[in-house]
């Protein structure tokens, strides 16, 4: 494991930047730098990456979609404060959706939906552009978005069914 110590949160994000324009975001460097990433994240913010990815695998194991919502709670926060923690390109999503990347999983925020979406497993509007920008990133094609989520969701319950 690569000592990170000497640099800074920027120079973190550059590097892993550096990597997704390059497209080798296969690399054993790129895999710890998200683990360092998340990490220091972890410290800034109140919801809590191992528990929310725990949560996600009970999920996949069982067959179902959790909410937001549900991941906050894991972590012991209410919804006003972990919403805006959530979301974005920085946020609790994007952070869980590089873990999984980094540590061959499948891309296990597919099955985390709005509290709308908890029945037919759906994501919409910005939170369906902002699971698929955030696979983009990390190397994933994606040519129709919502076949896309689609399938990320068979993947995450075809891998619990094995678990």
């Amino acid at each position: 494991m690569t000592d990170f110590s000497s640099k800074n949160d920027g120079q973190i994000d550059q590097w892993i930047a550096n990597f997704e324009a390059r497209k080798e975001t296969g690399a054993t460097l790129y895999y710890e730098l998200l683990e360092e990433r998340a990490k220091r994240a972890q410290k800034r913010h109140s919801l809590d990456i191992e528990k929310s990815l725990s949560a996600l695998k009970r999920a996949a194991i069982d067959g179902i979609c959790i909410t937001y919502g549900d991941l906050a709670k894991t972590s012991g926060v209410e919804w006003n404060k972990a919403r805006h923690q959530m979301n974005g390109r920085h946020g609790h999503l994007d952070r869980l959706l590089e873990i999984c990347h980094a540590r061959g999983l499948p891309l296990l925020t597919a099955i985390c939906v709005n509290k709308g979406g908890l029945e037919d497993g759906e994501l919409e509007g910005n939170a369906l552009a902002g699971f698929t920008e955030g696979a983009r990133r990390i190397g994933r094609s994606v040519a129709d978005e919502r076949a896309f989520h689609h399938v990320s969701k068979d993947e995450c319950w075809a891998w619990g069914k094995q678990q």
